[in-house]
């Protein structure tokens, strides 16, 4: 029931997608974004930043990877993840800093409270929005690095890319391409690294 509930919002999304595609006619951009929460009401949190991007200006939703359950990284006395990355169109006026800064104001509404403990960099969370790719741009300023500087290392991140993305390029290599020098294991929708 609950694989054809999910089923039937990835038509529906679809179907917005496709609509408000037609209402966009500014020139756009594709851009990638990871959804990560380790709260006990995880899925709920992701659903909830994918509304949040949905109501972000000039800016589109236009497909959602699976959710996976993948293991901590760096921090492992937490709970698992659930990771999801979303394929959004912007309009041409966004650039990469003003993303980020959208992104790091929509985790703040959800709740995010970032630690000042170096030691908690990688700890729980309930929301987590990281930008991983902006169109073809290349940015290395600290606040908004694009692509995002650990993403080519982290199998909960290509995995779900690949489900939204798998054409893209990251320094010229597609996710699967990244994916397959990692070491990493994959039971259905959990990932081991």
């Amino acid at each position: 029931m609950l694989a054809a509930l999910d089923g039937l919002g990835k038509i529906f999304d679809s179907i917005r997608a496709n609509v408000y595609k037609e209402a966009m006619t500014a020139p756009t951009i594709t851009v990638f974004v990871c959804l990560g929460s380790n709260t006990p009401d995880a899925a709920h949190m992701l659903s909830l930043a994918v509304e949040r991007l949905r109501a972000l200006p000039r800016a589109r939703v236009d497909a959602l990877s699976d959710i996976y359950l993948t293991e901590p990284q760096d921090y492992a006395d937490q709970p698992w993840f659930h990771n999801q990355v979303v394929r959004m169109e912007l309009e041409t006026d966004w650039t990469p800093q003003s993303f980020v800064r959208a992104l790091l104001a929509e985790e703040k509404q959800l709740g995010r409270q970032r630690s000042s403990d170096p030691a908690l960099r990688f700890g729980p969370r309930c929301i987590d929005m990281d930008l991983l790719l902006f169109g073809d741009s290349q940015c290395d300023a600290p606040e908004s690095i694009v692509p995002h500087p650990r993403m080519c290392q982290r199998a909960f991140v290509l995995i779900p890319l690949c489900d939204v993305g798998a054409a893209c390029r990251i320094h010229g290599r597609t996710p699967a391409q990244w994916l397959a020098g990692l070491e990493y294991r994959q039971e259905g929708q959990r990932i081991f690294q």
